[in-house]
């Protein structure tokens, strides 16, 4: 076996660190957690830490992006029921929803580093998740009707938009709203 070199090891430790920081704001939630806390749960110093990700708003967008690869590997394809599963799952951890929300707003600002990520994330996810319209259109599950790249748009944007007032009211139930949303979208006309 090939030695990992620094490099990997590296690589492994980054991975340990997002695994404990996803835990950790999942489980304290993103606002009652420091970078403190956040180092301590890694085994790390606040410098340590930070060694991996540059900044403490670089290690936030990490664990975002570490937060989609997880729910990307359970999903089968990008389909409407998929995307309304992850909303569903998201109540068990809002301290992710919380550091989502506020990553989202900081993202409005060009230089933030949460700006690329959300732009990107957006782009891709929505032209995935267009794509998988159309081919049920092709299939004859979706009314031909249906903008696919609109659709798609909204839906994202609505998703988004339900988990903050989830946020502010944990009685909204965010998927029974975005499941009728996405039967009003479909229905023919």
């Amino acid at each position: 076996m090939a030695k990992r070199g620094p490099y990997g090891k590296g690589i492994e430790r980054r991975e340990q660190i997002l695994a404990a920081a996803l835990d950790t704001i999942a489980e304290r939630g993103f606002l009652a957690t420091s970078v403190a806390e956040l180092a301590e749960a890694a085994g790390l110093s606040q410098s340590g830490l930070l060694h991996y990700f540059g900044s403490k708003e670089d290690l936030f967008v990490a664990v975002l992006r570490k937060r989609d690869e997880i729910d990307i590997a359970t999903l089968d394809a990008l389909t409407p029921a998929d995307l309304i599963q992850v909303i569903r799952r998201n109540t068990q951890v809002p301290g992710l929803i919380e550091l989502f929300t506020h990553m989202q707003a900081a993202a409005a600002d060009p230089r933030h580093p949460a700006h690329e990520y959300m732009r990107l994330r957006y782009e891709r996810g929505t032209a995935a998740f267009a794509a998988t319209l159309r081919r049920q259109q092709g299939a004859g599950l979706l009314p031909a009707h249906l903008d696919a790249d609109a659709t798609a748009a909204i839906f994202f944007a609505l998703a988004d938009g339900l988990q903050s007032r989830w946020l502010i009211d944990r009685e909204f139930d965010m998927t029974a709203h975005l499941e009728a949303a996405w039967h009003s979208m479909i229905r023919d006309r």
